[in-house]
């Protein structure tokens, strides 16, 4: 019989449930351990999975028995706790983003490569069919080269939900706002589609929530590398809460995603229903429609959880085949990096270059 691979999570809050089920329902799978600094939280989780519990993660982190560790903690602890679970010889499975600064990041990623064990960010959405089926039609270079892409998530968090814990809506341990904690998926997927970011160009305000440090709005400009060209805006104002649209448009072929389902695409080798070349009809290749499947987009609770599954299983499969997850910490970086380059250039009120922007510093855990 197979080895089952074994998971402990770390921090008990929303999240949590999801990576719960879905670790319990994949076969060859088990959650062992939980822990979380409220007791109530840790034992509430622990007595749904049948999961001994801790208050002390370090304490839990001396069992041999623990394979994977799950890190679902306020993202200003990241690195701490993945930092720990590494050197304590754990493969770690860490929430977006990985922490609150590149600095932080980067060192969260250089010491699991040091302590040789496996790293995943994650992006769930990066294993949505949509997102498969779009990255391969670019990949194949059926929308031709990029123009285009846009990113707006409009989203609504009540007052109540920052004043729910005192660690949200703060730069230290949230890490940011509207684009940092929500729109963090969707920035990620308008990378990994339109390629590296050159530059970017931001404003950002908090509008419509009292007691935060973040941003409840952001707009930005972005510049790619290949010279394509995109905007990005995000909010937790958008009463009662809309969808996360991304739109990307290549010289030969366009494709929109809402909600997570692909709902537009055009493609130029299709032939068209006309010969006039002032009215353009072309048929919608993506034959779906749009509904409102758990997004996340009013209840951070409420988001679906199968995309977590796949990228959990990801992880299980780079352990037994000894290979890279298909989203490393490398790979983690880069919506990060974008965010906190946005950041900047609402801060200064100039543009911001990826290239140059915020050098490696040493940082200790």
């Amino acid at each position: 019989m197979e080895k089952k691979i074994r998971f402990a999570i770390i921090g008990c809050g929303v999240i949590s449930d999801t990576h719960q089920a879905q670790i319990q329902s994949i076969e060859g799978a088990e959650l062992v351990a939980v822990a979380d600094h409220d007791e109530q939280k840790a034992r509430m989780l622990a007595e749904k999975a049948n999961a001994d519990w801790y208050v002390d993660y370090k304490k839990m982190l001396e069992r041999d028995d623990i394979d994977v560790v799950n890190v679902l903690t306020p993202s200003g602890l990241h690195a701490e706790m993945t930092v720990a679970a590494a050197r304590a010889g754990k493969h770690v499975i860490c929430e977006k983003p990985l922490d609150t600064t590149l600095e932080k990041a980067r060192k969260l990623v250089e010491e699991c490569r040091k302590a040789n064990v496996k790293l995943s960010i994650i992006s769930q959405h990066r294993f949505d069919p949509s997102t498969i089926q779009v990255k391969q039609l670019i990949e194949d270079g059926k929308l031709g080269n990029m123009v285009l892409g846009q990113a707006a998530v409009n989203w609504y968090r009540s007052q109540e939900y920052y004043d729910s814990g005192e660690w949200r809506g703060t730069w230290k341990m949230d890490g940011g706002g509207a684009l940092m904690n929500q729109s963090i998926h969707t920035i990620d997927l308008l990378q990994y589609f339109m390629g590296p970011v050159e530059s970017v160009y931001a404003h950002t305000a908090t509008l419509a929530h009292e007691r935060i440090e973040v941003e409840d709005v952001a707009v930005a400009t972005i510049k790619f590398k290949n010279g394509s060209l995109g905007t990005i805006s995000g909010t937790t104002s958008a009463f009662p809460g809309l969808s996360a649209r991304l739109e990307v448009f290549g010289t030969a072929g366009t494709a929109v995603i809402d909600n997570d389902i692909l709902t537009n695409l055009y493609l130029k080798d299709v032939p068209s229903n006309t010969s006039d070349h002032y009215s353009v009809q072309s048929e919608n290749l993506a034959n779906s429609k749009m509904n409102q499947r758990g997004t996340g987009a009013t209840d951070p609770g409420s988001i679906e959880g199968n995309s977590h599954r796949l990228q959990l299983v990801d992880m299980i499969e780079a352990i037994k085949e000894d290979r890279e997850p298909l989203v490393n910490g490398e790979e983690g970086i880069k919506p990060l990096e974008i965010i906190l380059a946005i950041y900047e250039s609402a801060n200064t009120g100039k543009p911001v270059e990826i290239s140059s922007f915020a050098e490696f510093k040493k940082v200790n855990f």
